[in-house]
């Protein structure tokens, strides 16, 4: 069940401008997501996109969460993408790491561990 947040901003905001993306966070755009991708010189196909629905999807149903578990989303991911080979597909699709580069085009705040500055994207 999600759970009704009470965060004035959120009761006053319009719905969702596209209705590609219901989940997506508050002045996310789809065109932020494209200008993101071409300065990581990624080609988005419609496979990107279903990763990006995704992310607000599970980052929406777990929004009251304090702490967004980098291994439960990373399961989640694996899960939804199993027939197309699960993570390993989805490096192929984000060679920044399909968590930590992922986020950044789905406007999310990556979890914590999903990036490391010395080795960078470790998922």
């Amino acid at each position: 069940m999600l759970h009704v947040s009470t965060d004035i901003n959120k009761l006053i905001n319009e719905p969702a401008t596209n209705p590609d993306f219901p989940y997506a966070p508050f002045g996310w755009t789809r065109e932020d997501a494209m200008k993101t991708a071409r300065a990581e010189n990624l080609e988005l196909t419609e496979t990107h996109w279903e990763v990006v629905r995704a992310l607000q999807n599970y980052y929406a149903h777990h929004e009251d969460e304090t702490v967004i578990s980098l291994r439960d989303l990373h399961d989640a991911l694996d899960e939804h993408f199993h027939l197309q080979g699960g993570l390993k597909y989805l490096y192929t699709l984000f060679p920044g790491g399909p968590i930590a580069q992922s986020c950044r085009l789905a406007g999310l705040k990556a979890p914590f561990m999903a990036s490391d500055s010395s080795f960078g994207s470790v998922a």
